[in-house]
């Protein structure tokens, strides 16, 4: 089988990672596989990215152009909001000349494609929803619009919305492009393949749910200790971990529910916040910083894995407070290292944390039960140990990349 991977970046953000991971899982099973992407930051010569300062110039162009149709069409939008209609797009060539067998497209925005080009392909499509934007109107997230399971339109959104908005004309050309493509449809959460499943788009298209993988020989727990001196963090503090994302906003991602995590940590009782020190990653510290009321350490954007593996290690407590998401590497990531998480129950997070087993999963968004998830995951230190040795063995049985890449080569055989 020859596969190619259709992704924006190579290296940078959750869906890169996840695609590069698999990529190199099959590679590594003797499957030839390779990747094409707009932005190209690594060194893999099976990466193909702009090939010239022309084609990088408008690869760095395509983002902004696309943001701006948005823009101009329906003024600025409350959230990501990818329209995809740009013309131009050499990709389809790029595909062509690669004679692939299936084509596994992932996170196609930023102007990459055009809804349109997809029917250019011209072999079977596996595409991986790393979000909701395949099967919706524009956006990436919904926030609880369910629009997308009939025309879209009064797209909440959009600062001019309306019943023939632009949502409404981006999910009518995806039905009329898409309409008669081969594409199976997968999923790394239960969650989004159900909303998957509601969507008009894909309700009758075959969805297959597999986990994003990672290599555990990799994230693994490493003494607390260490981790802490390489990082220079206290050794006699409770440490909570937090990750922005630095692809969509940061602490303004309003999904990533960065109000709710100032909330639950102001819900923590005295007695354990005084003990208590929040780590943050993805980005540096703000000019005007949130007070916390306890110290925190922001370690900017971690590009490598060996230093995110002992970030992991050196915390006590993975936070994640989204409002909507599909099932996030920082999870899994975190788990693996032997660091339990606590979360909102929501999206893919009961994929991954099994509520008092490895985590904590808090009704959504009740920031005083989040608060409670912390308390409870950090003031027992033998039911701690517990969590901490769970949380391996959970991402071990579930979310090794050689079983997922595995699961994918199946897939595939099933579809030539």
């Amino acid at each position: 089988m020859k596969i190619l991977h259709i992704n924006s970046h190579d290296l940078q953000g959750g869906a890169a990672r996840a695609v590069y991971r698999i990529h190199n899982g099959l590679s590594r099973q003797g499957i030839s596989s390779s990747m094409l992407v707009q932005f190209k930051s690594g060194d893999d010569i099976n990466v193909a990215g702009p090939v010239n300062n022309i084609s990088k110039g408008i690869s760095f162009l395509r983002p902004i152009v696309d943001g701006l149709s948005v823009k101009l069409l329906s003024g600025v939008s409350k959230s990501v909001f990818s329209p995809a209609l740009l013309p131009f797009s050499v990709i389809p060539k790029q595909i062509d000349s690669s004679s692939p067998d299936i084509v596994h497209l992932h996170w196609i925005c930023d102007g990459m494609l055009r809804i349109e080009n997809l029917k250019k392909i011209k072999c079977p499509i596996v595409w991986t929803l790393h979000d909701m934007w395949a099967f919706t109107g524009g956006c990436h997230y919904s926030g609880g619009c369910e629009n997308f399971k009939t025309a879209c339109g009064n797209c909440p959104q959009l600062f001019r919305g309306g019943k023939n908005d632009l949502s409404k004309s981006v999910l009518k050309r995806k039905l009329e492009a898409w309409k008669d493509i081969a594409i199976t449809i997968v999923t790394p959460s239960t969650w989004l393949a159900a909303c998957a499943g509601e969507s008009r788009l894909f309700r009758n298209r075959r969805i297959e749910v597999i986990h994003n993988g990672l290599d555990l020989n990799l994230f693994k727990p490493i003494k607390k200790r260490a981790a802490r001196e390489i990082w220079n963090f206290p050794q006699n503090k409770k440490l909570i971990l937090f990750g922005m994302d630095r692809s969509a906003n940061g602490i303004r991602n309003y999904s990533k529910g960065s109000d709710l995590l100032f909330e639950g940590i102001k819900g923590l009782p005295s007695c354990l916040s005084k003990n208590v020190e929040l780590i943050v990653f993805g980005s540096g510290k703000p000019l005007n910083p949130p007070d916390f009321g306890l110290p925190v350490h922001y370690t900017g954007y971690v590009q490598d894995e060996i230093s995110m593996t002992l970030l992991y290690n050196a915390a006590d407590l993975m936070l994640v407070p989204s409002r909507e998401d599909n099932l996030p590497n920082t999870v899994v990531e975190s788990l693996a290292c032997g660091t339990p998480v606590t979360a909102f129950h929501i999206g893919g997070m009961p994929d991954m944390i099994e509520h008092k087993n490895n985590g904590y999963l808090a009704k959504p968004f009740d920031t005083f039960d989040l608060a409670s998830g912390i308390e409870w995951v950090l003031s027992d230190d033998a039911r701690y140990r517990k969590l901490c040795t769970t949380a391996r063995k959970i991402a071990v049985a579930s979310f090794d990349v050689k079983d997922i890449s595995r699961q994918y080569a199946d897939l595939y055989g099933s579809i030539l």
